[in-house]
C-alpha cells in the first residue's frame, strides 16, 4: 500500500499519464490476476466448464448491457477499467428488472434473452450506437493495476483458505459440516428461480420481508447459465463479486479523488488490512468489516457492489474535488446513474439507504453552513434516496422491521454493565476505554481521515464531506439502534466503504508532504511489511480466548494491552526522534508518513489469523456449522429432479436437536437442496421470529400437527387434507428424526430410500 499510494505524489493526471506503458505490461496484471483466480477456484474443485459458463455470463449478461448503459449516462470516457467495473455494477441492477419482468410473465426458462432488451436498442438506434466502441480512453498506471491485481488475488486466496476449501460443493460423507446460514440463502436463491416475490422457502405460503437481490442475482446465474445453484452459491458468486468490489473501490476512489492511488489504497485498507484484534480470531468484540461476513451471508458483498458505485455518482452530484481532471459524469447521468443504484440498493441489504441517507444528510447541513445557501442538487439526490427508502420499506419489507428498534448503546454496553460489586467509581474510564477499543478494533484503517481533516484544517471538497458523512453515519447508526440478531453491525460495515476511501485520500497527502524519493518509498514498503509480519508472529505465537474474568469488559484487554505497548513504543521513538534524524537525515519531514503507515497496517494480521485458524478446523471451517449429511442432500435433489417447482414438500425435519429438551427450529437443509416451498420445515429464521422475546414455537400449531401426523400416524384423510388443502407432493422422512409409521407406505408411494430418508409420494 504505501509504495503504491507514494508513486501519485500529483493531484493532476497530466503528470501520470505522460509515460504511456506498452500492451502487453498494462494487461500482464489482468492476466495475472485472472490466471491466479482460475487456479485456486479449479483447486477448490470447481469444473473448468461451470467456470466457462460463469464467464460468458457475467460478461454477455452483465457486463454488456451494463457498461452499453453506463457509457450512455458518463459524459466522456475516462479509463476501460473504469466502464467495464462501473458496468457490471449497473449490469447487476439491470439485472434485477430483467428477472423481475420475465419472472412475472412465468418465463424463467427464457431469462437467457433479458440482455436483448438493452443491447437491440444501443444496435438499431444511431444515437446509442457509438457506445459500442469507445476511443479516448486514459491509460492505467501499471503500479496501480498491479496494486489491484494483487489485492484480488490475496483476497481470492483468503476466501479459499475460509470458505471455498472449508465448504465441499455437495456433502461427500454423514459427517459433512457447513455453516448455519448457508443453507437458508441457498433456499431464497432456489425459490427465487420460479417465484415473485420470493417467499420464505421453509413454510410454504409465509412472506418474505427481506433484502432478497443477492439470492435472485443467484437465482438469475443458475437460470442463464444453467449451473448448480450449489456451485453458484459456493464457488463462483461470492469470489467474483468481491473481485468486483476490490476493482470498483480502487476505480471509485481514483474517480472521486483525482488519484488513483487512492483508490488502490482504498482497496488495500478494504480487503487486505484486517480488524485489531489480539484474540483468537472468532472472538469478535464488535464484529468485523470484510472479515467472515463477505461468505456467511452473500447479501453484504453484492450490496457493496452497488453503494461504492453508488457513492461515485453521488460524488459527480455534490461535486468532486476541484483538483481532478477526470471527466465528469454530467448531471443528468449521475442523477440518472444514483437513481438506478439506490432503487438496487433498497433490496440489496436493508442497512445500506439508512447510512447513504445519513451521508446525504450530514452534507446538506455542512453545506448549507459553510456556504449560506441550500445545496439543491444535494436535496434531491436526498429525496431520491428517501423515495428509495419508502420503495424499500413498503414494497419490499411492508413496514417490517426485522426487530430494529431505537436502543442507543446495545452492543458496546455489555462491556460495562456493573457486576457483583456494583458499577464502582471507574465506570467513566471503562466506558471510555470500551470506545477506544471500538475504534481501534473496527475503524483503525480509517486513521486516515484524522490526518486529511488535520492537513485540510476542516476545509473539505464537498465530496469529501459526503464521504465523511458515510464514514461516521455508519458507526452512528451502529451506536443508536439495536436489532435482535445483531443486525445493527451491518450499518459500520456500509459506512466502511466510505471510510476507507477517505483515510486513502488522507494517507495520500501526507506521503505528498513527505516528498519521498523513490529509494525512501521502497524503505517505507519494506518497514511496513516487516511490521506487519511481526505482528503477524505475535499473534500466532500469543492469540488465544480472552483470559478468565467476572469483569464484563475482560474480553478487551488483550486488544487494549498489545495497543497501550505499541503506543509505548510509538512514544519512546517519538522522544527520540531527534537523535534518529540526526543520525539519518533521511527521515526528516517523514515522521507523520511513518506514523499514519504503522497505524493503517496495525490491522494486517487480521484476514491472516482468520485463515490460519480455519485451516485447524477443516470441516465447514472454525465458525458455527452443522452437520449436513449426504444423505439427505441426495434425497433433496432427488425431489428437486423428479418435481414441478409449484409442487409443495412435506417433512419430520424441523429442529436442530442440540439437547433433548431444546428444539431449535432451524432446519433449512431441504428448501435448499429441492429448490422446492416446505409445508413446516425450520421456522427460525421467518420475519415473525425476528421480533426480541419471540416464542419459539410454531405459530400454527394445526397446520404443524397435521404435518407430523403424516409421518408418526398418518391416515387416508390426513394425506387427502395435505395434497387438496396445502398441495403437497412429497413427504420427505428422515428416519433418524423419529420413526415414521409403518402405514405410510401402504397410503403413499415410496419413491427414494438411501437408508437414513425415504421420499414418498402422495396420491
Amino acid at each position: 500500500m504505501t509504495a503504491a499510494l507514494g508513486q501519485d505524489t500529483e493531484p493532476a493526471e497530466a503528470s501520470r499519464t505522460s509515460r504511456r506503458p506498452t500492451p502487453g505490461r498494462r494487461w500482464l496484471p489482468l492476466a495475472s490476476a485472472f490466471v491466479a483466480v482460475i487456479v485456486i477456484l479449479v483447486a477448490a474443485d470447481t469444473s473448468w466448464w461451470d467456470l466457462a459458463r460463469y464467464a460468458a455470463y457475467a460478461i454477455l449478461a452483465v457486463a454488456l448491457p451494463g457498461t452499453l448503459v453506463y457509457r450512455s449516462l458518463r459524459r466522456t470516457p475516462h479509463t476501460l477499467v473504469e466502464d467495464v467495473a462501473m458496468g457490471l455494477a449497473v449490469g447487476l441492477a439491470l439485472e434485477i428488472a430483467g428477472w423481475a419482468a420475465f419472472s412475472a410473465a412465468g418465463l424463467q426458462a427464457w431469462l437467457w434473452l433479458w440482455p436483448l432488451g438493452v443491447i437491440l436498442p444501443f444496435a438499431a438506434v444511431p444515437a446509442l450506437r457509438r457506445h459500442w466502441v469507445v476511443r479516448g480512453y486514459q491509460p492505467t498506471p501499471v503500479g496501480w493495476s498491479w496494486a489491484v491485481a494483487g489485492t484480488v488475488v490475496f483476497f481470492t486466496w483468503y476466501l479459499s483458505a475460509v470458505f471455498l476449501e472449508r465448504n465441499p460443493i455437495l456433502p461427500t460423507s454423514e459427517n459433512t459440516k457447513q455453516y448455519l446460514d448457508l443453507a437458508y440463502l441457498l433456499s431464497v436463491a432456489g425459490e427465487a428461480k420460479h417465484t415473485l416475490p420470493p417467499q420464505y422457502p421453509q413454510v410454504a405460503g409465509e412472506p418474505l420481508y427481506y433484502h432478497w437481490f443477492a439470492q435472485a442475482h443467484m437465482a438469475v446465474t443458475s437460470l442463464i447459465t444453467h449451473i448448480d445453484l450449489p456451485v453458484v452459491a459456493l464457488r463462483l458468486a461470492i469470489p467474483a463479486l468481491c473481485a468486483l468490489a476490490i476493482v470498483l473501490t480502487a476505480v471509485v476512489g481514483w474517480r472521486v479523488s483525482g488519484r488513483p492511488y487512492v483508490g488502490a489504497g482504498a482497496a488495500v485498507l478494504f480487503f487486505i488490512i484486517g480488524e485489531v484484534n489480539f484474540t483468537h480470531p472468532f472472538t469478535t468484540p464488535f464484529g468485523t468489516q470484510a472479515t467472515f461476513v463477505v461468505w456467511h451471508g452473500m447479501s453484504m458483498i453484492y450490496s457493496w457492489v452497488l453503494v461504492i458505485a453508488l457513492i461515485a455518482a453521488l460524488a459527480e452530484i455534490v461535486g468532486r474535488t476541484d483538483t481532478s481532471r477526470i471527466p465528469s459524469l454530467g448531471t443528468p447521468g449521475a442523477f440518472g446513474l444514483a437513481g438506478l443504484l439506490l432503487l438496487a440498493s433498497a433490496g440489496a441489504k436493508a442497512s445500506t439507504l439508512p447510512v447513504v441517507l445519513t451521508a446525504l444528510g450530514f452534507t446538506a447541513v455542512i453545506l448549507i453552513v459553510v456556504r449560506r445557501a441550500v445545496p439543491w442538487r444535494v436535496v434531491a439526490v436526498l429525496g431520491m434516496a428517501a423515495v428509495a427508502q419508502l420503495f424499500a420499506t413498503a414494497a419490499l419489507f411492508h413496514f417490517q422491521t426485522y426487530g430494529v428498534r431505537l436502543e442507543p448503546l446495545t452492543d458496546v454496553s455489555r462491556y460495562w454493565r456493573p457486576g457483583r460489586d456494583g458499577a464502582g467509581p471507574g465506570r467513566p474510564l471503562i466506558i471510555l476505554l470500551v470506545f477506544v477499543a471500538f475504534y481501534l478494533n473496527m475503524q483503525l484503517r480509517t486513521a486516515g481521515i484524522l490526518a486529511l481533516v488535520w492537513l485540510r484544517r476542516a476545509r473539505l471538497d464537498p465530496v469529501q464531506v459526503l464521504l465523511l458523512g458515510g464514514a461516521l453515519g455508519g458507526p452512528l447508526l451502529y451506536l443508536v439502534f439495536d436489532q435482535a440478531r445483531g443486525g445493527q453491525q451491518y450499518f459500520t460495515r456500509v459506512g466502511f466503504a466510505f471510510g476507507v476511501i477517505l483515510s486513502a485520500w488522507g494517507y495520500a497527502i501526507v506521503l505528498d508532504r513527505a516528498h519521498l524519493s523513490a529509494r525512501a518509498k521502497v524503505g517505507l514498503g519494506a518497514g511496513a511489511a516487516a511490521f506487519a509480519g511481526t505482528l503477524i508472529l505475535i499473534q500466532l505465537r500469543t492469540a488465544g480466548p480472552a483470559p478468565p474474568s467476572t469483569a464484563p469488559y475482560a474480553p478487551l484487554l488483550p486488544l487494549l494491552a498489545w495497543s497501550v505497548a505499541f503506543a509505548l513504543l510509538g512514544l519512546v521513538i517519538v522522544v527520540s526522534w531527534p537523535l534518529l534524524t540526526r543520525a539519518w537525515p533521511g527521515l526528516l519531514g517523514r515522521g507523520g508518513a511513518i506514523a499514519l503507515t504503522a497505524v493503517l497496517v496495525f490491522g494486517a494480521p487480521g484476514l491472516i489469523m482468520d485463515m490460519y485458524k480455519s485451516i485447524q478446523a477443516p470441516n465447514g471451517g472454525a465458525y458455527f456449522n452443522i452437520v449436513l449429511p449426504r444423505s439427505r442432500v441426495d434425497a433433496a435433489r432427488w425431489v428437486r429432479d423428479h418435481s414441478r417447482p409449484d409442487d409443495i414438500l412435506a417433512t419430520n425435519m424441523h429442529c436442530l436437536q442440540w439437547s433433548r429438551s431444546w428444539c431449535d427450529p432451524a432446519s433449512m437443509w431441504l428448501a435448499a437442496y429441492a429448490e422446492r416451498s416446505v409445508l413446516v420445515e425450520g421456522w427460525d429464521f421467518s420475519p415473525r421470529m425476528q421480533i426480541p422475546g419471540a416464542a419459539r414455537p410454531f405459530w400454527d400449531p394445526a397446520r404443524l400437527s397435521l404435518n407430523d401426523k403424516a409421518f408418526a400416524d398418518p391416515d387416508a384423510g390426513t394425506l387427502r387434507e395435505l395434497r387438496q388443502r396445502y398441495r403437497v407432493r412429497y413427504l420427505v422422512a428422515d428416519r433418524s428424526v423419529g420413526a415414521v409409521s409403518p402405514a405410510l407406505p401402504s397410503l403413499a408411494d415410496l419413491r427414494f430410500e438411501n437408508g437414513r430418508v425415504a421420499v414418498y409420494e402422495l396420491r
